[in-house]
């Protein structure tokens, strides 16, 4: 899309629009008015918070605000951890309730302030906390140390006392103005009110100021998920304290947040390369918070894009277990598979707002049945409401619950799953650059589907190379993992190391790479036969290349040590193993072998893995499972095949 375009569709309406929505607002139409709490001074012990009487009733919750009951059954020992000591340290919240360090310079630790104002202010049957002077008591003294760790140019510390967070200033955005916009609702704590005000025109000054290179990071805007995060959060503020000065320049950071928070690629940067948890699970989800806070879709056409890319990073397990993702080529948090039906308390799901709208997000959220589903087994279950422990208390969650939710029905879930290029189609080469020589290609041809990277890695974590093989009948059959030298698809040399943890320069042919024309990778695409690949590590200890086929691959890799070939096999419980020779392997058990290959049989498709002479290899299973029933395990195959070798992958 255009600069122009961009510029037409940017922040068209009020700020205010859609602030009453968010409030929360108790179901009862009159709901009885609070009594301003008496705070106790700021000495001495503050009272401590009571447990519920009994046992909250799963039956009295709105299925949507079922993800609430763990908060209720674990508030009391959050907020009695609250330092109530006559020292600077009083308002902290103690107990490594939320983000590492637990350190009192750590402003994130003070971001459940959001899910106590809730709490404090909520008219529901099922809350015994709304107007508790207690909680009221305890909420004030961490507004009032989350406000005094403010520097005084707006920045809160996240690492280090004199560190002047990105993070932590834009999720302070979003949390201290959620904090404000309940305190006021319920004319509770004006005078700490005033102070959250001021604190938020302060930090919205710092955040939005197009020059401040600590948010704004160059020609890239990096780790997309915090400046999402500010924005929203700078929105909100801006809601409920206008100021027509910080509203332009929020207009003006949002136009470049579309402008250079995502790859020409698709991807959301995070770090500076691509991400699928942080895009998911995060920025998804600030984005949507954005758009009802501003009453206008203004990243939408982002979105859209995002989902295009998104759509060639996961395939789908047959058996409809789930998705399986490009961990590999992951620059931040790998997201190495995604259950079909998910645990309701979670954070990425409020991003399935966008399903009516963008279709192919559709798969990577439960289907509407069957989150229903759970939520009756949920409220019909006699089991107590399970508390939560420190560090498992994401405040996003419930601060997430009043925008709203929308999963698709199964089947606009099941056409989404249709449309994933993997299944839709037979036959594509689609390389996807970023202009930070980033190239990320996958490749489908009709015995299966390929997913690799190669060029500069945006970062070390990231394994360069073949990265995932997938099988439209029988499902994925390797799958590297990221920062990993043990679990890549890659060649390990004597000292461990491994061309995936090297910049790999490509070169791409039509045809094998010993006498197939060079292709530009602008014209990969345009190749729908033998595709070869070669490529070099930095140093030139391993030069490598594969050639893809239409039933399967071969790689050819010389070094100049003694190197392995190492292939993350993701195997099933009820899958045939077969050593070259006849002797059968135990799937999930240590085994090994004097031969040629390995097959490995599942619903009748087989994948034949032929490194041509007798070599030692060796099965090693890992503790990594997939999906939430562990039918899945990776175990990894290990060949030492010399200075020089060839290997063939083929389905039959």
């Amino acid at each position: 899309m255009s600069g122009t375009v961009r510029r037409r569709t940017v922040l068209a309406g009020s700020l205010a629009a859609g602030a009453l929505a968010l409030s929360g607002a108790p179901a009862a139409a009159t709901p009885a008015p609070l009594t301003p709490p008496r705070v106790p001074p700021g000495s001495g012990p503050l009272p401590r918070v009571a447990a519920p009487a009994v046992p909250p009733d799963r039956r009295l919750f709105a299925p949507a605000e079922q993800r609430y009951a763990s908060y209720l059954v674990t508030l009391a020992a959050m907020v009695n951890d609250i330092d109530d000591s006559d020292t600077a340290l009083r308002g902290f919240q103690a107990g490594g309730w939320w983000r590492t360090p637990s350190e009192p310079f750590n402003a994130r630790t003070c971001e459940h302030v959001a899910t106590f104002a809730w709490f404090l202010t909520a008219e529901r049957p099922w809350n015994p906390y709304r107007g508790d002077p207690a909680l009221a008591a305890r909420l004030d003294a961490a507004v009032d140390y989350y406000l005094r760790l403010q520097h005084e140019d707006g920045s809160w510390p996240e690492y280090a006392p004199d560190e002047h967070s990105r993070a932590a200033t834009a999720f302070a955005l979003g949390y201290l103005s959620k904090t404000l916009e309940r305190l006021r609702g319920a004319d509770l704590l004006p005078q700490r009110c005033a102070a959250i005000s001021a604190a938020l025109r302060r930090a919205t000054t710092w955040f939005l100021d197009p020059d401040n290179d600590g948010v704004w990071t160059g020609g890239i805007v990096e780790f997309a998920n915090q400046p999402a995060a500010g924005l929203a959060g700078a929105a909100k503020a801006l809601a409920l304290d206008p100021d027509p000065v910080l509203d332009a320049l929020l207009r003006d950071r949002v136009r470049h947040f579309a402008a250079s928070a995502q790859s020409p690629a698709g991807f959301l940067y995070e770090p500076r390369g691509m991400d699928i948890a942080y895009n998911l699970n995060v920025t998804l989800t600030e984005i949507h918070e954005l758009h009802t806070e501003l009453g206008a879709p203004v990243l939408l056409p982002l979105v859209r894009r995002l989902a295009e890319w998104l759509r060639y990073t996961v395939v789908p397990e047959p058996d409809g277990a789930g998705l399986v993702s490009f961990a590999s080529g992951a620059a931040r948090t790998p997201m190495y598979y995604l259950d079909a039906v998910t645990v309701d308390r979670q954070q990425r799901d409020l991003g399935s707002v966008f399903c009516s709208e963008v279709p192919d997000l559709a798969v990577f959220y439960p289907a509407r049945e069957d989150r229903e589903a759970g939520r009756e087994a949920w409220a019909a279950s006699p089991e107590p409401v399970p508390a939560l422990a420190p560090g498992d208390t994401n405040p996003r969650i419930p601060a997430n619950i009043p925008y709203g939710e929308g999963y698709p029905r199964r089947r606009r879930r099941d056409v989404a799953l249709r449309r994933l290029p993997a299944v839709r189609h037979e036959r594509f080469s689609e390389l996807r650059v970023d202009p930070q020589d980033q190239h990320y290609l996958f490749v489908r041809r009709p015995g299966y589907y390929l997913q690799a990277f190669f060029g500069v890695r945006p970062n070390a974590v990231v394994r360069a190379g073949l990265g995932l093989l997938w099988h439209p009948r029988a499902g994925t059959f390797v799958h590297g993992g990221q920062s990993s030298n043990t679990e890549c698809w890659a060649t390990v040399l004597p000292n461990g190391g491994t061309d995936g943890a090297s910049d790999l320069t490509p070169r791409y042919h039509q045809g094998p790479v010993s006498d197939g024309r060079v292709v530009e990778p602008g014209r990969v695409g345009r190749v729908h036969d033998d595709l070869g690949i070669s490529w070099t590590t930095t140093g030139g200890n391993v030069t490598g290349s594969v050639l893809l086929q239409d039933t399967g691959l071969v790689r050819e890799v010389t070094t100049t040590m003694d190197g392995t070939e190492q292939v993350p096999l993701v195997l099933r419980h009820d899958d045939v193993v077969t050593w070259v020779g006849g002797r059968q392997a135990a799937v999930g058990e240590l085994t090994s072998a004097r031969t040629t290959g390995v097959t490995v049989s599942r619903g009748g498709v087989t994948l034949t893995i032929d490194w041509g002479t007798e070599a030692d290899a060796r099965l090693t299973p890992t503790t990594r499972t997939y999906f939430a029933d562990a039918s899945r395990r990776l175990s990894v195959l290990r060949v030492p095949l010399g200075r020089a070798a060839e290997v063939g992958y083929t389905f039959g």
